[in-house]
């Protein structure tokens, strides 16, 4: 397949000022309509003429304010962030697998809402070696294979510490962060992830092994990047000053709660951290747990994950005072979303996906429970709030 560009003269000085939009519009449909393409002598295939060819194409998409980036987002709706300050791009969006994939819902399903997120942009996949005994990244990568996608086009990111019930197989040792990770790409069924993640602190072992560990898995080809889940600030800072005392990796995102309810350290805490040492927030439970949802303003539905038998602390917890405390803020909220045509659930994610959001935040995992992944990427991310709105 052949690239084909406009010739030189065809491209606008700067100086002149760029085309007014509907002159560019018409000249685009002009463009689309031709059904052969243009003599060889005006444009070439990219890559045949050289530097000329490929400095005459840059100046075209520089002079019309068109970049590669904002073309994919315009395809699917779909915004794109750094990871940190690391180059990988990552969606705005990531699909989690916490509970669901090998619990709530079928292997049927799970392909349904895979599909459904991919072909809507998302390229931030979320799993984790506990996540349902590891059945959850059994299932993640048999869709990936059967699927086709091209690795090249999906951000996988898997988490360590619990790995099995002996004393070896959990923890952040260099033994289980290799053996694990070893194990978490046979089920996936993958040669490498592109970030792994140490799921919490381990005060039982030294920052040094944790951090040589990484650093290995990264350079022996198993994983791209590294980055933390509930770590503190102190935590995180120690492996960074860690990596950098004796020229390792150091981690690049921190996978952190965060909703209307839990605000703190990504909006307090982990800016510090972005603008000294570049790392950024991964941020999961954009629903807290379901009850921006509203599922839960009438008890707990016997469908409902604080319904489950291994999670009765979030049952406790809706239940409390504080839960109802909650379920008062949201029947304030509602509103607010009424006023903005759109659901709760819409809301709570837009408050952080919004055209002036931190750039330290980079993928907000969603857990698909009800097909409600479908409200977020049909609806093409468009409930952004205002400043004032926030």
């Amino acid at each position: 397949m052949h690239l084909y560009k406009p010739a030189c003269a065809d491209i606008p000085s700067p100086k002149l000022g760029l085309p007014k939009c509907g002159e560019l519009a018409l000249k685009c449909r002009r463009h689309l309509a031709v059904s052969k393409p243009p003599p060889q002598a005006a444009c070439g295939p990219v890559g045949r003429s050289g530097a000329a060819e490929r400095r005459c194409l840059e100046k075209f998409l520089h002079v019309h304010g068109i970049s590669l980036q904002e073309t994919t987002r315009a395809e699917t709706g779909m915004a794109y962030r750094n990871l940190g300050k690391s180059g990988l791009r990552v969606s705005c969006l990531g699909l989690g697998t916490w509970v669901t994939f090998g619990g709530q819902i079928s292997d049927e399903v799970a392909e349904r809402l895979m599909t459904i997120a991919y072909e809507s942009g998302v390229n931030l996949f979320d799993t984790a070696e506990v996540y349902a005994a590891g059945k959850a990244e059994v299932i993640l990568g048999s869709i990936i294979k059967k699927k086709g996608w091209r690795r090249s086009s999906l951000v996988i990111t898997t988490k360590l510490y619990w790995g099995g019930k002996a004393e070896t197989e959990r923890g952040l040792s260099r033994k289980h962060i290799i053996e694990g990770l070893k194990g978490s790409l046979q089920r996936l069924q993958l040669e490498y992830v592109d970030v792994v993640f140490a799921n919490r602190p381990d005060s039982n072992t030294p920052m040094e092994e944790i951090v040589r560990a990484m650093t290995h898995v990264i350079n022996q080809g198993m994983a791209m990047y590294w980055g933390t889940s509930r770590w503190s600030a102190m935590e995180i800072m120690e492996a960074y000053s860690v990596a950098r005392q004796f020229n390792m990796i150091p981690p690049v995102c921190e996978q952190a709660e965060y909703h209307l309810f839990q605000r703190e350290k990504v909006e307090v805490q982990l800016p510090e951290l972005y603008h000294k040492i570049g790392v950024g927030a991964m941020t999961w439970s954009p629903l807290a747990c379901g009850i921006i949802s509203g599922k839960y303003g009438n008890g707990v539905p016997e469908s409902s994950r604080a319904s489950l038998k291994c999670y009765q602390w979030l049952k406790e917890r809706i239940v409390s005072e504080e839960g109802r405390k909650q379920q008062n803020k949201l029947k304030d909220l509602c509103p607010i979303a009424e006023r903005l045509g759109c659901t709760l659930p819409q809301l709570a994610v837009g408050e952080e996906i919004t055209g002036g959001c931190a750039p330290w935040t980079t993928g907000k995992m969603v857990h698909p429970h009800h097909f409600i992944l479908i409200k977020y990427c049909r609806g093409r991310l468009k409930h952004k709030l205002l400043v004032d709105t926030i």
